[in-house]
């Protein structure tokens, strides 16, 4: 099998700028970088601007393989005709496809890395509330820290399932949520005066403004093979929210080590 690897490209398409760069394209599919604040498809009401439309919009056909979070940034795959969708559902439902996302949780986890297998089901009597629950569906999530800075720490998950809200339901159970998850976690916005040592608010600001006030989880690599036997490999460069969070903590934790010397 031939193997292509695309990274992310800014999209000069101005439909999109903005709202999601095209990664990637062809015949069959058609790979975007979602910014957070997007739905991925329309919601029950309809009334929100979705992804999913603007592609209708400008291709009229177009089949959804996965999703993404509303505020869950990074990528998304949707096919542009009935035979790829066919194909590539059942790659992503027989758990062939490889989804690899990058967050940030509360606090430091004991064991720096894991899996987690509880099922999950929507509750009972909450709409887009999902809880773990014996009857629920099968859930498969791996994750390991990659940076661990005390307060927070920078994680990779690889989800094995695609059940809604699957990060973020099972890092509440195992007592980490998600960085401003409203849903799981505080939903607290992140604040350089909790991150930076000696902080001092402007004096033209009246009150602080976050640095980070949406879901801490991007959707960073995706894998899976197209109707044309190609294997493809995508990756979507972590956001600069994000980015801008880990410079602070980065800081923060040298500054720490250096007055303990």
């Amino acid at each position: 099998m031939e193997s292509l690897h695309k990274k992310t490209e800014g999209n000069s398409n101005a439909l999109f700028r903005g709202l999601g760069g095209i990664v990637f394209e062809n015949n069959d599919f058609i790979v975007l970088n979602k910014p957070p604040g997007l739905l991925s498809i329309p919601d029950r009401g309809g009334k929100e601007i979705s992804l999913k439309k603007l592609l209708q919009d400008k291709y009229r056909e177009i089949f959804t393989i996965h999703r993404l979070d509303k505020n869950t940034s990074g990528l998304i795959v949707f096919a542009k005709n009935e035979v790829s969708h066919k194909y590539l559902s059942q790659q992503f439902e027989n758990r062939q496809a490889e989804k690899i996302y990058v967050g940030l949780i509360i606090g430091s986890p004991i064991d720096k890395k894991g899996t987690i297998q509880s099922p999950i089901m929507e509750h009972p009597s909450k709409k887009g509330l999902m809880v773990i629950n014996r009857k629920g569906k099968e859930s498969l999530t791996d994750y390991k820290v990659l940076e661990d800075f005390g307060l927070y720490s920078w994680v990779q998950f690889q989800i094995h399932t695609g059940r809604t809200h699957q990060i973020r339901v099972h890092m509440k159970d195992i007592g980490y949520p998600i960085v401003c998850d409203e849903l799981y976690g505080d939903g607290k916005p992140v604040l350089l005066s909790s991150i930076k040592h000696n902080f001092k608010l402007s004096k033209n600001e009246e009150e602080e403004r976050p640095i980070l006030n949406r879901l801490a989880l991007h959707a960073y690599k995706l894998k899976f093979t197209g109707i044309d036997k190609v294997n493809y490999e995508f990756e979507a460069p972590i956001p600069k929210d994000l980015k801008a969070v880990l410079q602070q903590l980065s800081k923060r934790r040298g500054s720490t080590r250096r007055s303990s010397v």
